[in-house]
């Protein structure tokens, strides 16, 4: 009976032990390396707009400032525009979180008690008030602490964003030299291949967050007008900004954004729930048909469904966080893969078809 050795070399050993150490090392830097993607998800969709200022001749990083300095700006002036409004509708709403689910437990009993002999205490235990509200005050602090876990906390949240905003600033500014830099580590031929990738993923990382943040401003607002018609100006604006802010997140984002609204018109009573849920899905039909392929268009360039399982991986990991700069991420490494992999690929089979063809073609030999 033979005997089969098994060598292990001090190079593979010391691989091992590099990589695990390699994976410490990031887990302990996550908290960076989530700064590092929003800086570059910030970078990417500030690019064109540094690259247009620069065509006048002015330098990179006098334009990477004023655009900062307009965005700032612009962000200051809608915050002091519908922010206190909305600050103040939106605690009143929170507030009122108790009244909805009472409301919520009566029509439920009432309409049991029309379809069957179920009995209302049945009901009430499914309806309580108290453990219903609990839930989603635990729940909504689940989410956030996730997200904020990544960044120690509320405070350290504000720090990680200044200094992702410093740092996307500067990757614009000197982008040519990092790029370079970067791409200096990989040998022949990648080098120039990855250099030539960072225009198209860059294109695709911004432009799909540049269109997600216009189509939800957009369907904010139509969300606040729609309501305020409908007789809900009381909460308009409020809900008009949880719509918004909500839509940023990618196909779960529009859903979350109707309950609350959906919520406080069954409180009211009458038609107006119907009104409010024909106003969503007239809402949600112009954002698929009309405002993405428009605003975001083929940015992302991926499945539906790969998409969906970004975000929801990105809610796993990050929170809220990471459904709003996996996607992007994940729209760059599609752009990747398709340009470094795919389309080689493609190209590399039509050469092989080509070269069959060409052989197996039978010469015509001219007659006597």
């Amino acid at each position: 009976m033979s005997e089969q050795r098994i060598t292990i070399s001090i190079s593979s050993v010391l691989l091992v032990v590099a990589t695990g150490l390699l994976l410490v090392l990031l887990w302990q830097l996550r908290s960076l390396l989530v700064t590092v993607m929003i800086a570059v998800v910030l970078a990417a969709s500030i690019a064109p707009v540094v690259n247009w200022a620069e065509t006048f001749r002015i330098r990179r990083w006098v334009a990477a400032i004023l655009t900062y300095l307009l965005l700032l700006g612009g962000f200051t002036g809608v915050g002091l525009l519908i922010g206190p409004a909305a600050i103040e509708q939106i605690d009143r709403l929170i507030r009122q979180v108790p009244v909805y689910a009472e409301a919520l437990r009566v029509l439920a009993e009432g309409l049991a008690s029309r379809l069957d002999n179920t009995p209302p205490e049945l009901v009430s235990q499914f309806f309580n008030t108290q453990a219903l509200t609990g839930w989603v005050i635990r729940s909504t602090q689940q989410l956030l602490l996730r997200s904020y876990g990544i960044t120690r906390g509320i405070v350290g949240g504000f720090f990680t964003l200044i200094f992702a905003i410093l740092l996307s600033g500067y990757m614009v500014a000197d982008s040519r030299t990092l790029i370079k830099s970067v791409v200096r580590l990989f040998p022949q031929p990648w080098e120039d291949r990855l250099e030539a990738q960072v225009l198209p993923v860059g294109q695709r990382m911004g432009g799909y967050i540049r269109g997600r943040v216009l189509v939800s401003a957009i369907l904010g607002l139509a969300t606040a007008v729609g309501l305020s018609v409908l007789g809900m100006p009381d909460f308009a604006i409020g809900l008009g900004a949880i719509a918004g802010v909500t839509n940023l997140i990618p196909f779960l984002g529009p859903i979350l954004g109707s309950v609350p609204a959906l919520i406080v018109a069954i409180s009211k009573g009458g038609w107006l729930f119907l009104w409010v849920l024909i106003l969503f899905v007239i809402i949600q039909n112009l954002e698929t048909y009309v405002l993405d392929p428009l605003l975001v268009g083929t940015s992302v360039g991926i499945h539906p469904l790969y998409q969906l399982l970004a975000v929801i991986g990105g809610v796993q990991v990050l929170g809220i966080i990471g459904a709003l700069i996996v996607p992007p991420w994940f729209a760059g490494a599609s752009a990747l893969i398709e340009n470094l992999y795919l389309k080689p690929k493609v190209m590399a089979q039509r050469r092989e078809a080509q070269a069959r063809v060409k052989a197996n073609a039978v010469p015509v030999t001219p007659s006597a």
